[in-house]
């Protein structure tokens, strides 16, 4: 594993806005307290969510400097007092608030899993997040039913199309919208029964079509604005709107009146504030991701790998909304 250096290098936002402003700095290294991990990492995934963050839009605002990212995937080189279960060598995918944007990362064991033997360090960096999220929102908020209809937007996107993968997985039917032909085929290929063209001005006739006019029993809503509205026409009586965050960049209203006409549910998610508050249901989550990415039923779509100086490049991808899946960078340890 070699000898580990005292400093490492790292991505820091000394200023929230551009993420153009980002400059790659040497920290100095601090070893791991107790229940803590230090990992050698050797990719990390770069999302929505830390565009967010570095522009000081994201639900928690960290003081600066901070280093971005929150999920990677390395090998741990150093363990804490009190860490039983993971080991110096162990090959981990893990989470954390800030940091994974470097070359070693300080994590809590408890956040780390180990890597499935079918994954590399790409797909380990990509995995924990998305599917994490869609995990909490359709088992543990949703609770999805075997036979049920989920209506995914955004669904190429790395969430979108982890809630595809593992809406087929629980046994749904899935009808996925996308905002282009070739983010409708990449749909399709990870599972998707029907495709609809999001940027036709209205989708609510084509998926009560679909369902006998009844309309979708769950619906995971990454977008919001224009689409989170149209759903609420489209929903089926006793059914659950999944709001996972607002890509479009408007927060959408609703008049409660009608989701008391509709009988229908309005569930927020927030993936890791769920493990936070209710420790054992992070753990339930952990637990049965790794079992299912063990058993070959979930595995992200890479769509770009980088170099570690290519971040911004990452930015230019995400802005430009033609990332299918997830971009991840390879520190080149």
């Amino acid at each position: 594993m070699g000898e580990v250096a005292s400093v490492f290098e790292a991505h820091v936002c000394r200023s929230y806005g551009d993420y153009r402003d980002l400059t790659i700095e040497e920290l100095p290294l601090v070893g791991p307290a107790r229940g803590e991990v230090l990992v050698r990492n050797q990719a990390f995934a770069v999302g929505f969510p830390d565009l967010l963050t570095i522009q000081g839009k994201y639900q928690r605002k960290p003081s600066l400097p901070f280093v971005p990212g929150s999920e990677f995937c390395g090998e741990v080189v150093a363990v804490g007092e009190g860490v039983e279960k993971t080991r110096i060598g162990d090959v981990v995918i893990g989470t954390v608030l800030l940091g994974s944007f470097a070359k070693m990362v300080v994590a809590a064991a408890e956040n780390c899993m180990v890597l499935p033997e079918s994954y590399d360090f790409v797909t380990g960096a990509a995995f924990h997040n998305a599917y994490r999220t869609a995990y909490v929102a359709l088992v543990e908020r949703a609770h999805l039913q075997p036979g049920e209809t989920l209506l995914v937007h955004g669904a190429a996107g790395g969430v979108g199309l982890a809630a595809i993968q593992l809406g087929k997985v629980l046994g749904a039917r899935v009808i996925a919208t996308a905002s282009s032909a070739e983010k409708l085929k990449w749909a399709s290929s990870n599972g998707a029964d029907h495709t609809l063209d999001a940027s036709t001005p209205s989708f609510r006739d084509s998926v009560k079509g679909l369902t006998s006019g009844v309309g979708a029993d769950v619906i995971f809503d990454p977008v919001g604005g224009d689409v989170f509205d149209e759903s609420l026409h489209c929903i089926a009586p006793f059914g659950r709107i999944l709001v996972i965050g607002f890509t479009s960049g408007r927060i959408p209203d609703v008049a409660t009146n009608y989701p008391l006409l509709k009988q229908m549910s309005i569930v927020g998610v927030r993936a890791g504030e769920f493990g936070r508050l209710d420790p054992g249901g992070g753990r339930r989550v952990a637990k049965a991701l790794l079992d299912l990415a063990t058993r070959g039923k979930l595995r992200p779509h890479i769509h770009k790998r980088l170099s570690f100086t290519q971040v911004e490049r990452a930015f230019d991808e995400i802005l430009g909304r033609t990332v299918v899946g997830r971009i991840v960078v390879l520190t080149g340890q």
